[in-house]
């Protein structure tokens, strides 16, 4: 009776260190599927990235902001191509780095028009006060 109860106990050992490696690859499985699942390919960012890129373009940043833009687009690109080959998380995180890229981009292009229009400013108001003195100069 003894020898069966042992016999019983690693029998049953067995059958549960079998269900028991069973249930774990079944779970791990299931994890890595829900991983997987979890990180959509990011297409609604690279469209947004697409659209700082377009916005930046036309406020001028290929004229005042080149290297800024050339950072964008190549992280846009390098994000297409990742969303393309299915790589989720380097594609999101390339669409976030072209957005702000170009988000920066544009601001620059924006920062140098006003600091040029600023500058355009003060020599007329310098012009202006020149002929004003020489306005006053002459009529006395």
């Amino acid at each position: 009776m003894r020898v069966e109860i042992k016999r019983n106990w690693k029998m049953e050992l067995l059958k549960n260190s079998t269900s028991t490696k069973l249930a774990l690859a079944s779970a791990a499985a299931v994890w890595m599927l829900a991983a997987c699942a979890s990180t959509p390919i990011p297409n609604e960012k690279i469209a947004v990235a697409k659209a700082s890129l377009q916005r930046a373009e036309q406020s001028g940043a290929p004229e005042l902001a080149p290297v800024e833009l050339a950072s964008a687009r190549d992280k846009l690109n390098r994000a297409e191509k990742a969303a393309a080959d299915h790589d989720a998380e380097p594609a999101t995180m390339l669409a976030e780095q072209a957005n702000v890229d170009a988000r920066l981009a544009e601001a620059t292009a924006t920062q140098q028009r006003s600091h040029k229009a600023a500058m355009e400013f003060d020599a007329s108001m310098q012009a202006l006060r020149t002929e004003s003195m020489r306005n006053t100069q002459s009529t006395q």
